[in-house]
């Protein structure tokens, strides 16, 4: 797609999931542009360059960023960890506002149900772990061998858990992972709009932590209160 470079966008970067996903838009959170990939091992390696090679599809320099919105998950520790300090890097380098999104909301607001339906997000939280989520709610451990209870009304949806969820909820999963980076956007413009940002205090929601770091209860060692 052939942008005017001159224009002012927002750039989304997400790594919760085992998909990366990078969006740009308008600053008033109006996707134009959206790239994804499976993340593999490598973000480190291959999230920056990876930005600057879609960046550049858009025809869009980077000094006419307006603001970045990064995804703070539930996820993974190392996921989450690249993309928060490649998105603080970049607003740092770039004098621009950052914001993070809970990647778990934004992927509820991608899934909404035509219906009306109460969407229930899970996400794996390690091998056999997962967790529910609920829009306002927040992320509760499911301990493995047990299965959400769901109320009338409420649609499950699941990211990230083959043979670990029902296959309508796994497609569910991927229809609103393909929304994931416009429901990014739209939330951070927001966000962006009100003149906050969270250069210096933005933190993620980890479902694991390395070896030696986890909580001494056993249960999922947040890195904040994840509400």
């Amino acid at each position: 797609m052939t942008h005017d470079g001159r224009r002012r966008a927002i750039l989304a970067i997400d790594t919760a999931t085992t998909r990366v996903v990078i969006a740009t838009g308008s600053p008033d959170g109006i996707a134009d542009g959206v790239s994804t990939w499976v993340a593999g091992h490598r973000h480190g390696e291959t999230l920056l360059p990876a930005i600057g090679r879609f960046l550049g599809e858009q025809n869009l320099r980077r000094s006419r960023l307006a603001g970045i919105v990064v995804g703070t998950g539930p996820g993974a520790f190392t996921g989450l960890r690249v993309g928060i300090a490649t998105a603080k890097g970049l607003a740092h380098g770039l004098g621009i506002p950052l914001v993070g999104v809970s990647t778990a909301e934004a992927l509820i607001a991608a899934a909404s149900a035509p219906d009306g339906a109460r969407i229930v997000l899970l996400v794996p939280a390690g091998p056999s772990d997962r967790i529910v989520v609920r829009h306002g709610e927040a992320p509760r451990l499911l301990p493995g061998g047990t299965d959400p209870e769901l109320a009338s009304g409420e649609r499950l949806v699941a990211i990230d858990l083959v043979d670990r969820a029902p296959a309508e909820a796994l497609a569910a999963g991927e229809l609103a992972r393909a929304g994931l980076g416009a429901a990014l956007l739209a939330a951070g413009a927001a966000a962006l709009g009100s003149g906050r940002s969270a250069l210096e205090t933005l933190v993620p929601e980890y479902v694991t932590l390395p070896r030696g770091a986890r909580a001494a209860t056993g249960t999922v060692a947040w890195s904040r209160d994840p509400r």
